[in-house]
């Protein structure tokens, strides 16, 4: 009992003194995505109220897993966590990796942001399909000879148009790329006609004319496009495709260090700058707690398992 008494006397003294030098924010994917993105602007003004720099460091390979990886092995003392995003979530579906459990080896700290996806087409390659319904319509007409693109096997993207071909009982060709730079340049190019794309990669060239979106995949419309229509109000009731992001700290880290990293998350999401600075990069701030974080991480790796699993979906 003296033990015990003295490790929790231990454990709430080195949580009082939290932080006392750099926290390191590991994003699992390249600078430049919408991941790295988010985690830099969260990152820089947490460390304003942590009063200690919080450092973004990219450890990108196996769709997240080789960062969750060393986060999972770090020491769990609050100085070391990782920005968690729906790919990493589903690795154990789409390639049976399992470097790092997400549900075992981690502890939420809460949401961060939302990244809404958006149905876009090539207006040149498609000139007569404005709206989702005119899209089903040719398709159906045309079993099979149209195409999309994603930006790989068991990406987002791809898993999204799988989901809605499921329920619209229509048939398009996936061509996959390596990245979605190069899905949207053939894209624009004509060499494939749609894509499922997030709107950091597509609002450039929706701006410009280039692609025309016809549906957005959250349950609700987005301030980036906000004359097109969700999915779900276009004949797919109850249909959600947000890709999202937060905050994970190794299992075992005190939650007295939790809270603050979760205290300060919610203060940097709420200021007004930031959510400026995450709209105009094409995310939208989106605060969970930690109980809710971890009840849409099994939600998601449920539903999005059984869309692999129903489409025999295998990842790059």
């Amino acid at each position: 009992m003296l033990g015990a008494v003295l490790l929790a006397a231990t454990v709430s003294a080195f949580a009082q003194n939290y932080p006392d030098r750099v926290v390191r924010l590991v994003v699992p994917f390249p600078p430049g995505g919408p991941t790295d993105t988010a985690a830099r602007i969260i990152g820089q003004k947490m460390g304003e109220g942590l009063k200690q720099q919080v450092i973004v460091e990219n450890r990108p390979g196996a769709s997240g897993m080789i960062g969750a990886e060393a986060v999972a092995k770090s020491a769990p003392d609050g100085y070391t966590i990782m920005m968690l995003a729906t790919p990493t979530l589903l690795v154990p579906h789409l390639t049976g990796r399992k470097n790092a459990d997400v549900f075992k080896d981690f502890t939420p700290i809460g949401s961060a942001y939302d990244l809404p996806i958006v149905m876009v087409v090539n207006p040149d390659k498609l000139p007569e399909v404005t709206s989702l319904q005119q899209y089903v319509a040719k398709a159906k007409a045309q079993p099979g000879a149209m195409n999309y693109t994603s930006a790989g096997n068991g990406s987002f993207g791809h898993l999204s148009t799988e989901l809605l071909k499921n329920l619209g009982k229509f048939d398009v060709q996936h061509i996959p790329y390596k990245g979605s730079a190069p899905a949207i340049q053939d894209l624009l190019g004509g060499q494939v006609s749609m894509m499922f794309s997030d709107m950091i990669a597509a609002l450039p060239h929706i701006k410009a004319g280039k692609l025309r979106p016809i549906a957005v995949g959250s349950t609700q419309r987005v301030s980036f496009t906000p004359e097109v229509k969700t999915v779900a109000e276009q004949g797919f009731p109850g249909f959600d495709a947000t890709a999202w992001g937060g905050l994970l700290a190794p299992a075992g880290t005190p939650k007295e260090i939790v809270d603050r990293i979760n205290k300060e998350l919610q203060v940097v999401l709420a200021d007004k700058d930031v959510q400026a600075k995450m709209l105009a990069a094409g995310t939208i701030a989106a605060y969970q707690p930690p109980q809710q974080m971890a009840k849409r991480m099994q939600a998601d790796y449920e539903r999005w398992g059984k869309v692999i699993r129903d489409n025999g979906i295998k990842g790059d």
